[in-house]
């Protein structure tokens, strides 16, 4: 059939902008479909009255995002514009902030975990450096630990450890419940970006790579696709009364919300689509009147909070010291993350609940917080990030040795990844399949295409 578009990406997020991006570069026509009026998905930033609110994603790490790394070179970002957050994280305990979550030094400080528990992170850093080749973040189905969920982890390595830096780390980022959620995909993590004491942040919001990315490309916002349908030759776009047809399309939306736009997606696709869940996201940004902080011995950004601690707060981002230029002078902001038994609980409450639940939560940990604020909003993701179970992870290989077709697929579903890196990362799958399917058209018996 005569179609109107090369290539159509639907969804400008991370996963999209990227998929658009190396395929103009190979030459393709490429138009980026987008249901909301701005992009950048859950990398979006919010401009208000001076202050920078980022909306979901808040650091990158330097090692083990080289995705990432390699899309701000080719988008010519500097150093200065992904400079380091200063000081660290931090872990609340028996009514303590402990600094140095994920450093080092938190072998000697105890950044909140017992004496036993940094033995016991000893015991657990020695026995996945011996197998260091296994945990590989492209193939996270292949760790040691299997299928193995990271709740399951404290049968080898305790329960202070667990519930004191596992736990609270895959919550807080990630929204997981770690009785859910496997352990071979947040390891590979933790050992592919290392130490947090040298995580970045973009100087002018999260979303200053996706808005870069989008400059310079075609890029329709506010237009909503409700269906996609194959047919010789391309596939069918269904999009708010508009049709329209394209040789390629790539879906760079979650799995869920795939599995909704395609209803007709082969057979050997749909039991992945299915297990992909995701786990929903909701965290409160407070802009204030002065810059509050944690009361710590030492500065620190952010402040992970277990669960046998707290059942409504996951953690408190300090963003006016993330980066100073995220606030007006003399002003503060915060980010209050729930948990998720209460995200579920206030996915879809008023703003005004849900802001009191949280600031009034965050008051224990940051006195002075509601005395300080001046505006508050509510940032929900009802697909936060993929949970990554061990239904995923069984099913993830067939779905990759897949013949390449006419509807492919992008986002951090695919490598389940929760992170941005996981987004940039997939679209470098998607576009070695689309690029494959140009070349071989209907070849559905080929084998699994490799992507380096």
């Amino acid at each position: 059939m005569t179609t109107d578009l090369d290539v159509a990406v639907v969804g400008a997020g991370a996963s999209g902008l990227a998929v658009a991006h190396a395929l103009r570069k190979a030459g393709r026509g490429v138009q980026v479909l987008e249901s909301s009026e701005a992009v950048g998905g859950r990398m979006r930033t919010l401009r208000q009255d001076g202050y920078l609110i980022d909306t979901g994603a808040e650091m990158l790490a330097p090692r083990g995002y080289r995705a990432t790394w390699k899309l701000i070179r080719e988008t010519g970002l500097t150093p200065a514009e992904t400079p380091r957050v200063p000081h660290s994280i931090a872990t609340w305990r028996d009514g303590r902030i402990r600094p140095d979550t994920g450093r080092a030094r938190g072998l000697l400080t105890g950044a909140g975990l017992s004496v036993r528990g940094r033995l016991n992170l000893l015991r657990f850093q020695a026995d996945t450096a011996r197998r260091r080749k296994e945990f590989d973040t492209d193939h996270p189905e292949r760790t040691p630990l299997g299928t193995g969920t990271v709740a399951q982890l404290a049968d080898r390595y305790g329960n202070d450890l667990v519930d004191y830096l596992f736990q609270p780390l895959t919550s807080g980022f990630c929204g997981w419940d770690a009785g859910r959620s496997a352990a071979g995909p947040f390891v590979s993590h933790l050992m592919a970006t290392g130490s947090t004491a040298d995580w970045r942040t973009y100087r002018d919001g999260m979303d200053t790579l996706t808005r870069r990315l989008a400059e310079r490309l075609d890029v329709t916002t506010g237009l909503r696709v409700e269906q996609v349908t194959r047919h010789p030759g391309g596939a069918r776009l269904e999009c708010d009364g508009t049709t329209l047809t394209a040789r390629s399309v790539v879906l760079c939306v979650p799995a869920p919300v795939a599995a909704l736009l395609y209803p007709d997606a082969p057979e050997d696709e749909r039991d992945y689509l299915h297990a992909s869940t995701y786990t929903p996201m909701l965290k409160v940004s407070c802009a204030l009147d002065r810059p509050l902080r944690l009361r710590s011995r030492r500065p620190v950004y952010a402040l992970v909070i277990p669960a046998v601690h707290d059942r409504v707060l996951n953690g408190i981002v300090i963003d006016h010291v993330k980066h100073p230029g995220r606030v007006p002078p003399g002003a503060g902001l915060v980010s209050l993350v729930a948990t998720p038994d209460v995200t579920r609980e206030l996915l879809d409450a008023p703003d005004d609940q849900a802001v009191r639940r949280l600031r009034e939560r965050g008051e224990h940990y940051l006195p002075g917080l509601g005395e300080a604020l001046r505006t508050a909003r509510v940032h929900r993701f009802r697909h936060g990030l993929p949970e990554a179970t061990p239904r995923a992870l069984q099913l993830r290989t067939s779905f990759l040795r897949r013949p390449s077709r006419t509807v492919e697929y992008a986002g951090d579903w695919l490598m389940q990844r929760p992170s941005s890196e996981g987004a940039f990362r997939s679209a470098e799958w998607a576009v070695a399949r689309v690029l494959d399917y140009a070349e071989h058209p209907g070849a559905d018996a080929r084998p699994e295409v490799r992507h380096g």
